[in-house]
């Protein structure tokens, strides 16, 4: 087994090689095809999330083939492709778990986090965790579906409750916000793309997906929006998002980790519009998203590394390098 690791917060990550581990009871061994590197990889190595294993490999963008399958896993079997999210296993028995809210589970696991991640060759995961991929996707293309498409569609999900959605706004136009415009933009509704100032390449992506509108962050819309979620890490965003949504609009904050919000003034969350988060995804999410988003023509714009790269990948993504998602390949 070949993977790259975190030692410590901070550093980079170095090469690691050792025995190939084998599954236990419940898990099967996938060797990896391809992994996403997702901006939770870098609040993971950047220590905006508290360390919980170490090392450990990141990555929770997973596609790979089943090679080997433990003890008690029924209806899987060598050969079979599947996906492997962030969600890495729930304890089954508190509160949430048992009234279908197993994001918010209070003794989770989570892919390249609290588990060995796809930032490797080889990886562990719980079957009844595991997904299997619709074909006509490659493994390359989904990947980024595994958290980045995951997650906007929870988010899409939540910006809906109660309200028609016709205008929707994105903030942050990077992986999950270039996959979610396709979903929304096959639905029917006009999407509103927000960058970082003069970011030309991921507003010409945008553009090019057939977003309505494309522009700075900081810059409000041509029309007052019925939603907007936000991507981007930056709480910044909070105020200028509710600034920009209708009376009775939401604001739906996507990240897992974002900067402290500032303060506002409260007449622009007055008139009903609802400020909500989202955390993590389900089981029940992946069953749905990945074949519809198979159905709609889902593709991402895909920037590829070798897995031996995986720092520069980070680094590019840190840097805003490129558009769209990035995803690391082993090697032969």
């Amino acid at each position: 087994m070949f993977a790259m690791v975190l030692d410590a917060p901070g550093a980079p990550l170095r090469p690691d090689h050792r025995p190939d581990p084998e599954p236990g009871p419940g898990e099967v061994r996938l060797r990896v095809c391809a992994c996403g590197v997702c901006r939770t990889d870098l609040h993971v190595v950047d220590g905006d999330l508290p360390q919980r294993r170490a090392p450990v490999a990141p990555g929770h963008e997973v596609v790979g083939v089943v090679d080997a399958v433990g003890p008690g896993v029924e209806g899987l079997s060598p050969g079979d492709r599947l996906g492997v999210p962030w969600l890495g296993e729930t304890c089954g028995r508190c509160r949430y778990c048992l009234e279908g809210q197993e994001n918010l589970c209070d003794a989770p696991g989570f892919t390249g986090w609290t588990r060995d991640g796809g930032y490797a060759d080889v990886i562990l995961a719980r079957a009844d965790f595991c997904f299997p991929i619709p074909e006509g996707l490659s493994d390359v293309e989904a990947a980024p579906l595994l958290c980045a498409g995951l997650i906007g569609y929870r988010c899409w999900r939540k910006a809906e409750e109660g309200r028609p959605v016709r205008r929707l706004g994105l903030y942050g136009f990077g992986a999950a916000a270039h996959l979610l415009a396709q979903l929304a933009g096959w639905a029917g509704q006009e999407v509103y793309a927000f960058t970082r100032k003069d970011d030309e390449p991921a507003q010409a992506l945008a553009r090019e997906l057939g977003c309505r509108w494309a522009g700075g962050s900081h810059e409000a819309p041509p029309e007052p929006l019925d939603a907007a979620i936000i991507f981007a890490p930056v709480g910044d965003l909070v105020p200028a998002a509710l600034r920009a949504v209708r009376k009775g609009g939401a604001v739906v904050c996507g990240g897992i980790h974002m900067s402290d919000i500032p303060a506002f003034p409260y007449s622009i969350l007055w008139e009903e519009r609802r400020l909500v988060s989202v955390a993590n995804l389900t089981r029940d999410d992946a069953r749905a998203y990945l074949p519809l988003a198979a159905r709609a023509g889902v593709r991402p714009s895909v920037t590829t590394y070798r897995l031996e790269e995986a720092n520069l990948a980070l680094d590019d993504l840190r840097r805003g390098a490129f558009a769209g998602a990035a995803v690391l390949v082993p090697g032969d």
